[in-house]
């Protein structure tokens, strides 16, 4: 009889597990589906074979002189004439803000480099037609690269963008609101079928790159470092469908790889793989603004967390998530598959938020509260994440709910005492979507903290602590239901 037991528990976990999972192989291959469609099926767009030197319109790459008109001259004759590739060949080309137009292809070659203007009234404003949260509330309105409702528009070469936004340059406070007197590096609006690829782009005044309302977007190859400033953000898509990021390098100060809802469209049929994503706050982030819906994304082989210590980081080198996935402002975040990712430098490693901030335009009104839900991480490897331990927690009548963490090998800094056990983990529910607001410093659990949440399996999972930690691997806070943790069922 005694032998019989383990199998029993093992039969009984089992079933368990199965009813909390029966979603999960539906939804994955249904995921997988569409992430072989864009690969096979979202190409770049084809260049003509026209060439427009900048030089012949009277650009200088010496370092010293304003090129804006020459090279605004040389992207509307590519433009009036169908489109083909304005090119920097060689040399340092210092420049204000550029408008893109269809048809055309920014090509910098290797022995090119754009050089952003450093005075801030070569930034005139850019008010786009497209209302949303970010042109009504906060105002972003300067870039060096511009466009709005283009088709078949991207950068390219071997060559750098350098946009020279550092807080000598560019002074300003770090916000979560209006950013003033810091252009962004691109801004694209209501574009479709947008290409940067292999390009390096250096340093911007704020966020480096933002998409709204875009369709058909490929980065491939490209290499970001934005470390100059505040609020110096990697790659923001907003409502974009149909995205691949693919062999991509961001090194932000700011949130890496984030997708954003500030434009109130669904972002939907994403593919980002074989990247890797450093930051000095979150590395992959779906949320901040969520007033969009985003559903059907993947996100595979991925390097995240913080910056390695050998390279600058003015704001620190730690990260204060790995994987974040919010919905703080009415957005419905679901059918999301992340695999085979290594998290390392991260404070918290996975942070899964619902939060009733319902940030609006104004005069618009008011969302409910949106949901989570139908959330696949798997295999997930790290060597060194630091005390705070991860987070999953909704808020009060809005539990997140159908999450699955399977094969989850992570080693903690550890080194937490008893006292951390019986702290209270604030609620914030309309506070900012940022782990580091919940006891940064270290939560009651060294694994997970799950509280709000229903149905809810974290299989295979080997979490263990570098130094000594008095806390538990993982506990349950308020309203949890049916959670199972490595077979064990800790709340029915």
């Amino acid at each position: 009889m005694k032998k019989l037991i383990p199998v029993l528990l093992l039969l009984i976990s089992n079933a368990l597990i199965s009813q909390n999972t029966n979603w999960e192989k539906a939804q994955k291959t249904t995921l997988i589906k569409m992430a072989d469609s864009l690969t096979k099926n979202l190409k770049p767009w084809k260049v003509p074979n026209r060439i427009y030197e900048v030089e012949k319109y009277g650009a200088v790459g010496d370092s010293i002189q304003l090129n804006t008109v020459s090279i605004q001259k040389a992207i509307d004759d590519c433009a009036k004439n169908g489109g083909g590739i304005v090119l920097f060949s060689k040399g340092q080309y210092v420049t204000g803000t550029i408008e893109l137009k269809s048809g055309v292809m920014l090509e910098i070659t290797k022995k090119a480099k754009i050089l952003g203007s450093t005075k801030l009234e070569d930034y005139p404003e850019k008010i786009e037609a497209f209302k949303s949260v970010m042109s009504e509330n906060h105002k972003y309105r300067q870039s060096l690269i511009y466009a709005e409702k283009c088709v078949n528009i991207g950068i390219q070469g071997k060559g750098e963008i350098y946009f020279r936004g550092e807080k000598v340059n560019f002074p300003g406070k770090e916000t979560t609101g209006e950013i003033l007197a810091r252009p962004f590096g691109i801004r694209m609006i209501d574009c479709k079928n947008i290409v940067l690829k292999n390009i390096f782009l250096h340093n911007s005044a704020s966020w480096m790159q933002s998409y709204l309302i875009c369709e058909n977007l490929i980065f491939d190859g490209i290499k970001v470092i934005n470390q100059a400033n505040y609020n110096n953000d990697g790659l923001d898509p907003d409502g974009c469908t149909n995205l691949i990021v693919r062999n991509c390098y961001i090194n932000s100060e700011d949130d890496a790889m984030c997708l954003k809802g500030a434009g109130g469209m669904p972002s939907k049929n994403i593919l980002i793989e074989n990247s890797t994503f450093l930051s000095s706050c979150n590395a992959f982030k779906i949320g901040t603004d969520t007033q969009g819906d985003f559903f059907n994304i993947i996100a595979r082989n991925l390097k995240l967390g913080g910056i390695p210590q050998e390279m600058p980081a003015p704001k620190g080198h730690d990260a204060s998530t790995g994987i974040t996935l919010a919905s703080v402002d009415g957005g419905q975040v679901h059918d999301i598959l992340i695999s085979k990712v290594v998290i390392d430098k991260s404070r918290c490693p996975i942070f899964i938020r619902i939060g009733n901030r319902l940030r609006k335009m104004p005069d618009a009104e008011a969302k409910q509260v949106g949901f989570l839900k139908n959330v696949i991480i798997e295999n997930i490897t790290g060597d060194e994440n630091y005390k705070q331990g991860s987070l999953i927690s909704g808020i009060k009548d809005h539990p997140i709910t159908d999450v699955i963490i399977r094969n989850y090998k992570i080693k903690m800094q550890g080194g937490g005492d008893s006292t951390l056990i019986t702290q209270e983990v604030p609620e914030k529910e309309g506070g900012y979507p940022d782990a580091q607001s919940f006891l940064k410093q270290g939560l009651p659990s060294m694994g997970f903290y799950v509280r709000y949440a229903e149905n809810i399996n974290i299989i295979d999972a080997e979490i263990k602590a570098i130094k000594p930690d008095a806390r538990p691997i993982i506990l349950v806070g308020k309203d949890v239901k049916k959670l199972i943790f490595n077979g064990v069922q800790r709340i029915k």
